[in-house]
């Protein structure tokens, strides 16, 4: 060996890392999601109401430390209930993630996201602030309905799944 390095691969090469929808996110809870839930918990709003200021929130998917073999690796969280279901977790602010593991590590996403993670997971259930203030689960059709992109809207007295436009 010369001791020259050798150029890197351009498999990559005009490859870019999509820029954050999230970036000047200082992960405080959104006012509005706040008060979406506040309202749910003092029965002023619907479970459907509630879902669907959820559905267009941005939410903190906590990532913790696994040990490996040779060292630690990060993975998102799966809870398991009493019931042998399992859900994903997510919060809704930095100060909600931090009552249930102040070592896990914040990844910003959409609902949507989240909710695709926790169904290609195997997860039953989307739980959001499982530490509370205020706890809220997203499961069974809901949870596919927003891992697939629809949107939940009130038609009358009732509400419906909007699947999105088809490309």
């Amino acid at each position: 060996m010369s001791g020259e390095l050798t150029p890197p691969s351009d498999r990559f090469a005009g490859t870019r890392i999509p820029d954050s929808a999230f970036t000047a996110d200082d992960g405080s809870v959104d006012s509005g999601v706040a008060a979406a839930l506040a309202a749910y918990d003092g029965g002023e709003a619907t479970y459907a109401e509630t879902l669907a200021v959820l559905q267009r929130a941005r939410l903190l998917v906590p990532v913790v430390a696994v040990a490996g073999e040779a060292e630690s690796d990060m993975a998102t969280v799966l809870l398991t209930g009493r019931d042998g279901r399992t859900a994903l977790l997510a919060f809704t602010g930095t100060e909600p993630l931090q009552a249930w593991d102040p070592d896990a590590r914040p990844v910003p996403v959409g609902t949507r996201l989240a909710a695709r993670s926790a169904a290609q997971d195997g997860a039953d259930a989307l739980v959001i602030d499982v530490a509370g203030p205020i706890r809220f689960v997203i499961e069974g059709d809901d949870l596919t309905a927003v891992a697939a992109g629809w949107t939940l809207a009130k038609v009358g007295e009732r509400t419906a799944w909007i699947r999105p436009p088809t490309e």
